[in-house]
């Protein structure tokens, strides 16, 4: 199946017809209706439940519905299916006496069958190029990208730091419950 386009923007009638085979679109936002929201909800969680050894409750959907920007969550399509999404947000770091914040990348995920296509690098690169197209306007106080990545997750760990040139940063103990190893590596990448 070897690498493919990823292009990015709103499904409507249209475009529909000139999709090209991946498509991320904007997702869950407060402009979208309740019963597109609640499917988008749907969508994400049964990408999540097939992605992590996590369950993410429902609140963490609703709050994705209510705080999230368009341009920090999306989800990859196939053939009219969601394969992917990401979910990231902006939020203060911690301590900062300047009050400056991070984009944080809560969730990525692809679909096993659609892996090692270049999907997942796609949506990063979109989050990476929504930060170059709003640094000095909306992400203004954005410092950094950060993720956590399970310390077992060799994969994920070298997909962001050859990748993007994330660095790894201190061993957080016990983050996940749940889930055999609990500890994480901060990953963080800065931007300016």
């Amino acid at each position: 199946m070897g690498k493919l386009s990823v292009d990015f923007g709103m499904i409507n009638s249209d475009n529909i017809e000139q999709l090209q085979p991946y498509l991320c679109s904007y997702i869950i936002t407060k402009k979208t209706n309740e019963n597109a929201q609640q499917q988008q909800q749907q969508q994400l969680k049964k990408i999540n439940q097939a992605c992590f050894p996590v369950a993410y409750g429902d609140s963490f959907y609703r709050d994705m519905a209510k705080k999230s920007d368009e341009n920090l969550c999306k989800f990859a399509y196939y053939s009219g299916l969601a394969i992917g999404a990401i979910c990231t947000r902006v939020e203060p770091i911690p301590d900062d006496p300047n009050g400056r914040s991070r984009l944080y990348i809560m969730t990525i995920g692809v679909l096993a069958a659609y892996r090692n296509h270049g999907i997942g690098s796609k949506m990063v690169e979109s989050i990476m190029e929504y930060y170059e197209n709003e640094k000095d306007g909306k992400l203004s106080t954005v410092d950094e990208i950060m993720v956590h990545t399970q310390t077992s997750n060799v994969d994920a760990m070298k997909f962001y730091m050859d990748r993007f040139g994330f660095e790894k940063g201190e061993l957080v103990e016990n983050y996940y419950k749940r889930i055999d190893p609990p500890h994480c590596y901060i990953l963080r990448k800065k931007l300016r």
